[in-house]
């Protein structure tokens, strides 16, 4: 059975240009999720969320892989949503008042089932007590806009601000700042980061 692969198949919103800003309309996908709060650069509960969704991500991967199907898929890129109460935590770059949700897409035959006993398996397996607090949940976007910046997260700033340019002559902004990490930021040079940004719009 061939890989499938939802990122290309999916490549209008997972592949982006970073020459333009585009409209998309992104539909419900079940994502497995976590939320926290604080500096992503040193809050170890960041840090233990995206150890936790990578580790049951992989595991329910491999569960499929050995089943009865042989079912083989490539695990999605970490994407996270961010806010603040305060919005000028932002502007200012406190963030230690920064909150996010961390996510990882699953293909739609990846069962509620199969998402427990990959966490119980994590569990048996590994002390990661950030796995507790994961959840399955669908989450719809509608119309966004997005675009690719390529570099460090710290330069982000412009890339952002052409996204709510291109909004702001067409509607408004709506829900949460949304990004998707397509780079290994372990292996690969701060410069070469891709980083898809996506905003919800009205």
């Amino acid at each position: 059975m061939p890989k499938i692969d939802l990122k290309r198949e999916l490549k209008h919103l997972y592949q982006p240009s970073a020459k333009e800003v585009v409209q998309v309309d992104v539909p419900t996908f079940q994502f497995l999720m976590i939320d926290g709060e604080g500096d992503p650069n040193t809050s170890p509960a960041y840090a233990e969320a995206v150890e936790a969704l990578f580790s049951v991500s992989y595991t329910a991967k491999f569960m499929l892989k050995k089943g009865a199907q042989g079912t083989d898929y490539a695990v999605m890129p970490l994407e996270g949503l961010w806010w603040s109460d305060d919005m000028s935590a932002f502007t200012s770059n406190d963030r230690s008042k920064w909150r996010w949700t961390m996510m990882i897409m699953q293909p739609h035959f990846v069962e509620e089932a199969v998402i427990h006993a990959a966490i119980a398996e994590v569990k048996r397996k590994k002390a990661l007590p950030a796995v507790n607090a994961l959840r399955l949940e669908n989450f719809t976007e509608g119309t966004c806009a997005q675009t690719l910046h390529i570099g460090p997260f710290t330069e982000e700033g412009p890339t952002i601000q052409r996204v709510h340019d291109f909004i702001g002559a067409r509607s408004a902004l709506a829900g949460k700042h949304h990004e998707v990490y397509l780079s290994d930021i372990r292996r690969a040079d701060p410069s070469r980061w891709r980083t898809i940004i996506r905003q919800p719009m009205e």
